[in-house]
């Protein structure tokens, strides 16, 4: 085979690994590095000279290593073979990567486990190439961009699978709000990816996130979205106001089901026992209860809303709930017109009897 005198390679920002394809070299013999390129002299698999940017004649000095492996004579323009791989350094920023399938996180706020997807890009390039050429190259004579990215892409997303969920408990978000915190997410991956990439000579140049989202058809996403709504709910009216409005939604449930309002009453009462109010609700019920008679019923409206006709009995728990204040308006028949409750002679003493201690409090969780 001829005889090769000028070495070199052109390169494209798609080829990161290349081998010269001749092996036939002399003394003399050209070799040209361009910008942000290294080249290596490789001998029966181990390598030997590094040589950067610039041109130079290839003469024992400038190859010391070979030139004692090969048993080169100093000057002359004697022929011997050795490979030439060039590295490209250059920065390749629109890799783009996503899940294959969703990953199962937990929310931090609200306890759930949900299936997460995620897609972004990342951008690399090779700091160490005489690391990156014993680590992966192999016998391979081209490694292009789209083979380091899919020889990374196991690396990228195990990093991403471990550590998204670290990072939101660090952070203390929930999947729902993953939209605004991209940032602060990606900084918590890219880590664990970078640790991962200097192993073999790579830096990543920037990692970011295009979006972290849960399939809207997933059943798990549509109970977050609900838990996220009442905890949304509870906080903007406050837990005792939120527990009386629970109540409130049970007592009007009552008065709509004929014969089983007294049933309904006991499970609104029951969802004062829950919150931490049924003792006080049934014993200021007891203390009330032999002051007005079961079969008196009275129509109740409040803030303008009629709610019902309730007997004595679910008006003594309305009262003890605080559905049934002294300005709430009532009226039954043979009065002329709606009275506020505290004026009718009958329900007067309901709001004249000690209030119960107010609950402890329940500190809000999440």
């Amino acid at each position: 085979m001829a005889i090769i005198d000028i070495v070199k390679f052109e390169g494209n920002d798609q080829e990161f690994v290349w081998k010269f394809p001749s092996e036939n070299l002399r003394l003399g013999t050209q070799l040209v590095v361009k910008p942000a390129q290294v080249a290596f002299f490789v001998y029966r698999g181990q390598i030997c000279d590094e040589v950067r940017e610039g041109a130079i004649t290839l003469v024992t000095p400038n190859i010391p290593l070979l030139t004692t492996l090969i048993s080169l004579p100093f000057g002359g323009d004697s022929p011997f073979q050795a490979e030439v791989w060039f590295i490209n350094l250059i920065s390749k920023l629109d890799n783009k990567w996503g899940t294959i399938r969703p990953i199962q996180l937990e929310d931090p706020k609200y306890g759930l486990v949900v299936p997460v997807r995620a897609f972004g890009q990342f951008g690399f390039h090779i700091v160490n190439p005489r690391r990156f050429l014993e680590g992966i190259t192999g016998t391979a004579k081209v490694f292009t961009a789209e083979q380091i990215l899919e020889y990374f892409k196991g690396v990228v997303l195990q990093a991403v699978n471990v550590s998204l969920g670290k990072a939101f408990i660090t952070e203390k978000i929930s999947v729902l709000e993953a939209s605004v915190h991209l940032d602060s997410l990606a900084k918590h991956c890219s880590d664990a990816i970078q640790s991962e990439l200097s192993k073999f000579g790579l830096e990543l140049v920037n990692f970011f996130f295009h979006s972290i989202n849960i399939p809207d058809e997933d059943e798990s996403y549509q109970r977050l979205k609900v838990i996220k709504e009442k905890a949304a709910e509870l906080n903007v009216l406050g837990r005792d106001i939120y527990q009386f409005d629970r109540s409130m939604e049970v007592l009007k449930t009552a008065a709509a089901n004929e014969g089983g309002g007294a049933g309904l009453l006991q499970a609104g009462v029951g969802l004062a026992v829950g919150a931490g109010l049924g003792q006080q609700m049934a014993q200021q019920a007891g203390n009330l209860s032999s002051q007005l008679p079961p079969t008196l019923s009275f129509h109740v409206a409040d803030a303008g809303k009629p709610l019902g006709q309730f007997n004595g009995t679910q008006l003594h728990q309305m009262v003890v709930a605080g559905t049934l204040k002294a300005s709430s308006l009532v009226w039954r028949q043979g009065m002329a017109s709606w009275q506020a409750a505290s004026s009718v002679p009958e329900l007067a003493n309901l709001f004249n009897q000690a209030a119960p201690p107010l609950p402890p409090s329940v500190p809000p969780t999440g």
